[in-house]
C-alpha cells in the first residue's frame, strides 16, 4: 500500500484576488520600443540599398540605387532599374525589395529628390 500525502489549500479572499486583477491590468508592459528612425523616407526618395544584384551581367553584392515606392510604419519598399535577387538566390520578379526603417542596409542618396525639386521651384528672372 502507498502512502498518500494530503495537502491543504487555503483559499485566497475575494478582495485580494481582485486587487491583483485591478493592479495587473492597470500597468502597462512594452515588449518594444518605438523604432529610431534614422532618416525619414518619403515615397519618391532616391536611395541606396545594399544587396545582390545585376551589373553588366554579372551577379554582385553592393550598393545600388534605388527609389522608395511605399513607405509603412515599419517598412520600407524600394525599386530597382536592373534585377536584384534575394539572400537565397532568387530573382525579384518586380525588382521590389522590402527593409526595415532601421536598417543598416538603406541609405539616402546625397543629392536626391529634395535637391532637385529645389531647383525646380526656383522661378528664373527674364
Amino acid at each position: 500500500m502507498s502512502k498518500t500525502r494530503v495537502i491543504q489549500v487555503q483559499p485566497v479572499p475575494a478582495e485580494s484576488a481582485g486587487k491583483t486583477r485591478a493592479a495587473r491590468s492597470g500597468r502597462q508592459f512594452s515588449y518594444m520600443r518605438a523604432p529610431g528612425a534614422e532618416h525619414a523616407f518619403e515615397v519618391g526618395d532616391n536611395v541606396e540599398v545594399f544587396c545582390d544584384h545585376e551589373k553588366n551581367n554579372d551577379r554582385i553584392r553592393g550598393w545600388i540605387k534605388g527609389i522608395v515606392v511605399q513607405v509603412d510604419n515599419k517598412m520600407v519598399a524600394v525599386q530597382f532599374r536592373s534585377n536584384v535577387f534575394l539572400t537565397d538566390g532568387w530573382m525579384v520578379p518586380d525588382r521590389i525589395l522590402w527593409y526595415p526603417l532601421t536598417s543598416e542596409h538603406i541609405r539616402p542618396v546625397s543629392g536626391g529628390k529634395k535637391a532637385a525639386s529645389k531647383k525646380e521651384k526656383e522661378i528664373p528672372d527674364y
